[in-house]
């Protein structure tokens, strides 16, 4: 009967409308769903896998003698598109028919359908159906067409096509596939539409129907989800960097010449493409509703679920808009999901020059397989993993894998298998850029096998750890839950079996109760005080990606921090110049030509020092490199020494455009140098040579004296120099020149084994950001250690170390070290030493896992992909938002807009800050619920009318509390905040001196309330006008304890400091007007219960108020005298 009279009150056409549209939105929805998929990750869908499987085929087929096979298999795939589209065009003219007969499908719609359809719409919707045949009609006639059109091409020979013949067939015979899946996808689409003729509550069970089936049509491919097959054991070479160029091919049953086309196409549908794979991601649905797990929640859930029994709609309607409201500011705020995997893969280069057959083509990276013969050039990104076979001038910029600053020279010589990634001469990572030179290499592994994919694969598995403040506000719901649930029993037993209280009394109290000790208005104030952070922090140059890591910066006790890029700036620097004559120092930093040459520490012009500019000379004519400006930033274009050199030039205003180049000859690894021939400016013509100091000397007879002369070679003070600018950690080239008969006009290496004159040395670094060292030295005071973990040698990681403050010794711990180490033994060593050197991403992880094992909470900054990993397990992840990766800014909580360490120091001053405003929130709304627990809990214990209704309560939660504690976010940073040690990672988030103060003022509060309800409703006031005098109370009560809680310790009855917080005032003016609302709005009345009041009866809420802030104050002032002197403040 209820269902029916249910039934008779629908209004049928509304449902149907909302009906339809919900079912059509859910097919749209997973057709974009899909199409973004195909886009971005086509090997998850069959009909990418399938694209992929058809070009091997036609590559298979167009490689050998296969006519038969392909005559076969394009048979088969013609006469399946001709049943299919004889049965759609047959069954959709049937369907027209039926349309325009007099068949009444009407009254079968009116019998089984809640929302039936007239013969007019049964017509329409036999005409939609009819289309949907049709169109699957069309799909497989246009596969034919494109099956017939492979079938003519698929023999031709290469001289035929403009490009590659297998590009040209494959996208054929690929057009020819979309089109059958997407005919076939058709009669799947049509399960809807023939139950839309009964009525749109079945199209909506036929849309779930179809939802699921084109599901495992499109995503799985023989029962399992479409995926790239792992490599064979056959290509597993174990350590490819230790072997023999010939033996590398050997084992991967490749030649110089390269792969065949077949044998190609073979291996690639073994191993799958050159591509990363990604990790199925949260959708906001799943996002959203996370923001309900929380015990507190499920409880405000329960008691509106009660409320709605009873039919309390208010009541009910405003539990759950405060839930809801909570859990839309986290959605919001959270922000989008992680999207490191994404970063990594937009790396990879997009095509290769890959040797096929014996010939050079180009071809797409995702096309590379193991055993491929690859060329590399200047400005190349490598495509995928290689042995290098043949190298000439080859240098590949790795930092991002690696953390040296300068690119790396290349071999083909194996190195030993406990090599370093750093120290792998002979291999090319995927991902990494070619600065110079040309190589050619054998592909070793592609896709998810590469060093990249290996990395890829790390930042998945690597698990995230919850934030203290996480950690904390879970443990306390945990335990005030706990709490709550107990005191319920406890005054439902005490009210049924003492008072014997009604069943709905006693459910009314047990809810109210639970509505008042839960703190609801506890996450929004978390919330949005982590907001206001966020913004703060913006404006110190950090971009907060994930809220709680605002809070989570001011509880680190360790900062490992990334030397290159982000201690000093990845841009290489001329500091000494060392001559026969002088040494000399260069200042500014990076490669903007700003600063000038010294000596002794006063400012030098060049022309007067011969010495320095015949070097300066040298450095700047034999050079390839070019700096130039772009939005404000000075780049290097060329290697980075040189454009060190360059810089250099700019800073002792040289025109090196004033020496034509003649001849040159270009750096070599195994040479070490580079030599040009010039005219100079006057006439005649000089070799000019710059390298290795020791390749030099060996090809110096004599050095330049003061007076421009030649003097006898003095290699021991060379080489003490050498010795005394690399222990500095400073790279050191040396210069030279030699005069040469006018008519010369080539250069070759003889012209420079000997008779060279050496002209001194130049000192280059990285240099260290002098902003940072001011940083470490005030984290340093914080009580926070600074670690500098880096891929870059030793001896470099030391100086720079030292130079920084980070360390006092020589002793860098190198990640041979480390991966000799157990876990035992890496939480010692990571607790006594504070520079790492030659670490890979394993290295830096396990660093990161032994600090935590330790009990440190970990701040890990860089800019690599080699430092994603180590980022996404710290507590808090830190990049780099101008050099660092697209792969380490999302694995990343916080992206330093200016790359800079010092923003560090200033986000941890803010989120110090930003912690210290929380426990003033916590600690001022807690006494509310306290309060207004303590009456209700008074109430049933006495046996008297509650003094607060439920909805009375949430206002007084939600709408005064979070008023007022909002003022306490714009609390400005406490004195000192920067020189006191980090908190206990473990310790909770209050205190027993917390929990005293929170005791305290609940009794105050809530016997004030408790006492005026009662005297009021003595004199004769009406429950509800004796409820809206308890509620003013409890709003005047936490009005004036707001002052108190501005200061935790420190008396807040300094008249000067009451306007340090304008917002504090703010917040009351508008909690006043809001009070005023509450009592006199009919409308605010009639939904919490209340009554108008007498001006008169607002001075007795006013003066309790004054009286618990007097109190208050009393109590701080009498704790500050029992505190020792000088010693510490009560636990909070």
């Amino acid at each position: 009967m209820q269902f029916a009279t249910l039934l008779a009150g629908l209004d049928r056409l509304a449902l149907a409308w909302a009906v339809d549209g919900l079912g059509l939105t859910l097919l749209i929805a997973y057709h974009l769903y899909l199409r973004r998929v195909f886009r971005l990750e086509p090997e998850r869908t069959y009909r990418g896998r399938s694209n992929r499987l058809r070009r091997a085929w036609v590559a298979t087929v167009r490689a050998g003698d296969r006519d038969i096979l392909a005559v076969q298999t394009l048979r088969n795939w013609v006469m399946s598109a001709t049943l299919f589209a004889s049965t759609a065009i047959v069954i959709a003219l049937g369907v027209v028919g039926v349309a325009f007969d007099r068949l009444d499908l009407g009254g079968l719609s009116q019998s089984l359908s809640l929302a039936p359809s007239g013969p007019d719409l049964v017509r329409f919707k036999l005409l939609v159906l009819a289309a949907i045949f049709a169109g699957a009609f069309l799909h497989f006639a246009l596969a034919l067409r494109y099956y017939n059109h492979t079938g003519f091409l698929i023999n031709l020979a290469p001289e035929h096509f403009t490009g590659s013949g297998v590009d040209q067939v494959a996208d054929t015979l690929n057009r020819a596939g979309g089109h059958y899946h997407l005919g076939t996808r058709g009669f799947l689409l049509a399960i809807p539409f023939v139950l839309w003729l009964i009525g749109p509550d079945w199209f909506l069970g036929g849309v779930a129907v179809c939802l699921v089936l084109l599901y495992r049509f499109d995503f799985l491919v023989d029962g399992e989800p479409a995926r790239a097959v792992a490599a064979p054991g056959a290509f597993d070479l174990g350590d490819p960097f230790a072997l023999q160029g010939d033996a590398v091919l050997h084992a991967l049953h490749s030649t110089v010449d390269g792969l065949s086309t077949a044998e190609a196409a073979k291996r690639l549908a073994a191993v799958g493409p050159n591509r990363l794979p990604s990790p199925p991601k949260d959708g906001p649905i799943k996002r959203f509703l996370k923001h309900f797990n929380d015990i507190l929640i499920y409880i405000l859930i329960a008691a509106a679920a009660a409320t709605a029994l009873k039919g309390y709609w208010i009541d009910t309607w405003v539990i759950l808009a405060v839930v809801v409201i909570n859990a839309i500011i986290g959605f919001i705020q959270e922000g989008r999901a992680e999207d490191a995997l994404e970063g990594i893969r937009k790396m990879l280069s997009l095509h290769a020059h890959s040797r096929r057959g014996g010939h050079w083509v180009e071809v797409e990276s995702a096309d590379l397989v193991p055993g491929d013969i690859v060329r590399l050039r200047a400005g190349d990104r490598v495509p995928a993993d290689l042995r290098l076979l043949e190298v000439v001038n080859l240098r590949i910029e790795e930092s991002a894998l690696t953390g040296e600053s300068v690119p790396s020279t290349k071999g083909s010589e194996p190195v030993d298998d406990a090599a370093g990634i750093g120290d792998r001469h002979g291999m090319a990572y995927s991902g990494t850029l070619v600065a110079a030179g040309q190589g050619t290499g054998v592909v070793t592994a592609t896709g998810p096998h590469t060093e990249l994919g290996r990395i890829n694969r790390m930042i998945a598995e690597v698990e995230t750890l919850d934030t203290p403040l996480t950690r904390q506000m879970t443990a306390f719901g945990r335990v005030l839950s706990v709490i709550i649930l107990g005191m319920a029993v406890a005054m439902v037993l005490i009210g049924w079996f003492l008072h014997s209280f009604g069943v709905e009394e006693l459910m009314m109290a047990t809810i109210g109760f639970a509505v008042a000790a839960i703190p609801e208005g506890l996450p929004a104030i978390m919330t949005i005080t982590l907001a206001l952070g966020v913004q703060e922090m913006v404006r110190r140059n950090a971009i907060t990606r994930k809220l709680p890591a605002v809070e989570t910066l001011g509880s680190v006790t360790v900062v490992c921090s990334d030397k290159t890029g982000t201690l000093t700036r990845n841009e290489m620097t001329a500091r000494h110049v060392v001559t026969p004559v002088d040494q000399y120092d260069a200042a500014g930093i990076g490669y903007a030509p700003e600063g000038h040459l010294s000596l002794h520490g006063q400012p030098i012009a060049v022309a007067a020092h011969p010495d320095l500019r015949a070097l300066i000379e040298v450095m700047a004519v034999c050079n390839d490199a070019e700096i130039a400006e772009e939005d404000g930033h000075w780049r290097v274009i060329g290697e980075p020494t040189e454009g060190a050199l360059r810089t250099l030039a700019h800073k002792a205003d040289f025109a090196a455009a004033d020496y034509p180049r003649l001849a040159v000859v270009p750096f070599d690894s195994d040479l070490k140098f580079m030599a040009t021939l010039n005219r100079l400016p006057g006439g005649g013509r000089r070799i000019l040579m710059k390298g290795a100091p020791d390749r030099l000397l060996d090809r110096c007879a004599g050095q330049r004296g003061a007076d421009g002369s030649v003097k006898p070679l003095d290699r021991a003070f060379w080489e003490d120099w050498i010795d005394r600018l690399s222990a500095q950690g400073l790279r050191v080239l040396a210069a030279a020149s030699r005069e040469v008969e006018a008519d010369q006009d080539d250069l070759g290496v003889a012209d420079v084994a000997q008779g060279m004159v050496l002209l001194g040395l130049v000192g280059i670094i990285d240099p260290p950001r002098p902003e940072a060292i001011t940083a470490i030295a005030a984290c340093r005071q914080a009580g926070i250690a600074v670690k500098m973990i880096t891929g870059d040698h030793a001896g470099t990681a030391s100086a720079i170390g030292r130079e920084m403050g980070i360390t006092t010794d020589d002793r860098a711990v190198t990640g041979a070290e480390l991966e000799a180490a157990s876990d035992a033994q890496l939480q010692t060593i990571v607790a006594d030493y504070a520079i790492f050197a030659r670490t890979s991403p394993e290295h830096k992880l396990r660093l990161v896992q032994a600090l935590q094992a330790n009990g440190e909470v970990v701040a890990m900054t860089g800019d690599g992909v080699n430092d994603a990993p180590a980022l996404k397990r710290a507590d808090v992840g830190i990049a780099m938002g101008i050099k660092g990766t697209e792969a380490t800014k999302e694995a990343a909580e916080i992206v330093l807009a200016d790359d800079n360490f010092a923003s560090i120091e200033r986000a941890i001053e803010e989120g110090r800050t930003i912690y210290d405003n929380l426990q003033k929130s916590i600690l001022f709304l807690l006494p509310t619920n306290g309060a207004q627990a303590l009456v209700i809990l008074a109430a049933i214990l006495f046996g008297f009318t509650l003094p607060l209704a439920p909805v009375q309560i949430l206002w007084v939660n939600m709408v005064t509390a979070v008023t007022l504690s909002l003022a306490l976010a714009f609390e400005p940073a406490e004195p000192g905040v920067m020189s006191r040690p980090p908190r206990r990672p473990g310790a909770p988030i209050l205190g027993w001196y917390f929990i005293w103060r929170i005791a305290l003022v609940s009794v105050l509060i809530g016997v004030a309330t408790t006492a005026v309800f009662l005297f009021e409703e003595g004199r004769g006031y009406s429950v509800a006008a004796a409820q809206t005098m308890a509620v003013n109370t409890l709003a005047f009560g936490q009005l004036f304890f707001l002052f108190n809680s501005r200061f935790l310790h420190a008396s807040s009855l300094r008249v000067g400091l009451w306007f340090t917080n304008r917002v504090v005032w703010l917040a009351v003016g508008v909690l006043v007007l809001l009070q005023l609302l509450f009592v006199y709005a009919p409308f605010l009345n009639r939904w919490f219960h209340t009554a108008p009041l007498a001006p008169r009866d607002w001075l007795l809420p006013v003066g309790i108020g004054v009286a618990i802030f007097l109190v208050v104050e009393l109590e701080k002032a009498v704790v500050r005298w029992v505190a020792t002197p000088g010693g510490p403040r009560p636990s909070a």
